[in-house]
């Protein structure tokens, strides 16, 4: 029995080198993961047409919002922004101008911990999103469902980046929600997956990557996650999961042809997880990422007010037809 004495050992043996190995890996990559990348946020000044309100949250803090309403006729429908992260409630007419000149309110939030909302004690945000800021965003749903001017409209989603991917799960969670538009959206296994290569180059030689089994990859990535979570007490929403749940709902997706970060192919991966009734997400040429509007700016707006045009109760008049105009070059800092 001397051979199975030394099989178990053996075995043991692997099994601890694994764990010390995954361990160092965690420790390694951990940094890299949570170090959000140099966004470049569009700049905004205090918008005089915005109405302020406030918002409280399902856990007790209070969000500061902005609505862009037509008092001189009814609007086609609410479109609720979600910013991206390290924006704010403000960066919302950079990107939903023309949709407000076609006659779509316009209701803006700050996510808790940036702009102007509380602060989550010990709550740090990342660039991956989290279940807080899904609770965020349900109560901007239902603070646009119960106020009174825009009760009856039908309501649409629109987020870019981070808030895409915030707006894409909100939508599959809330049937009451017509239709929603994704800018860079991206969730945190498709994005890790992407990356990975990346990461992993900056702390093990390219030959001894190029022997560790895929598997082994994804095994590194779930612990990394599961640790960064454990750390700062909050679960990052599995965006990819929610995303079937929308085969059957109006989504446009929008990709920067020359975004390094969520490239293209990892919108055709979101598109491919909510199905082939998804329309064939928009890769706007030489866009960089959130740069869309910039890149294309009429066509830009036209594809979203054609998208949101089409939200049952959202047909525009004859008489309140919106030609889009060149829109005023976004701002970044």
């Amino acid at each position: 029995m001397l051979w199975v004495t030394i099989l178990g050992s053996t075995v043991v043996g692997l099994i601890v080198l694994e764990l010390v190995f995954q361990a160092i890996l965690v420790h390694l990559i951990v940094p890299w993961f949570e170090n959000g990348p140099p966004f470049q946020v569009p700049y905004s000044d205090e918008d005089p047409r915005a109405d302020r309100f406030e918002i409280d949250t399902a856990d007790g803090l209070q969000l500061q919002g902005t609505l862009y309403h037509h008092h001189d006729r009814t609007p086609r429908g609410v479109i609720i922004f979600c910013h991206e992260f390290t924006g704010s409630q403000w960066t919302a007419m950079a990107y939903c101008e023309g949709l407000f000149a076609a006659g779509f309110d316009i209701l803006s939030f700050d996510f808790r911990s940036h702009g102007s909302s509380d602060g989550q004690p010990g709550y740090v945000p990342l660039h991956w999103l989290s279940d807080h800021e899904m609770t965020d965003i349900q109560a901007a749903i239902d603070y646009a469902a119960a106020r009174p001017e825009l009760a009856g409209l039908p309501i649409g989603l629109y987020g870019v980046s981070r808030g895409a991917g915030a707006a894409l799960v909100a939508a599959a969670q809330n049937p009451a929600v017509e239709a929603v538009a994704s800018d860079g959206g991206y969730g945190t296994n498709t994005l890790m997956q992407f990356h990975t290569p990346r990461w992993a180059l900056l702390v093990v030689p390219a030959w001894v990557y190029n022997l560790i089994p895929w598997w082994h990859s994804l095994l590194t990535l779930a612990l990394v996650r599961w640790w960064s979570q454990k750390r700062r007490g909050v679960p990052f929403t599995p965006v990819e999961r929610w995303l079937p749940r929308l085969a059957t709902r109006e989504v446009l997706l929008i990709s920067g042809g020359s975004d390094n970060y969520v490239v293209p192919e990892v919108t055709r991966k979101l598109h491919s997880l909510i199905g082939d009734r998804c329309q064939e997400p928009w890769i706007v040429p030489r866009a960089k990422h959130n740069r869309g509007r910039t890149a294309a700016p009429v066509e830009y707006d036209q594809r979203l007010v054609d998208f949101f045009g089409a939200m049952p109760g959202a047909e525009e008049t004859a008489s309140e037809v919106a030609t889009l105009q060149e829109p005023t070059p976004v701002v970044v800092d």
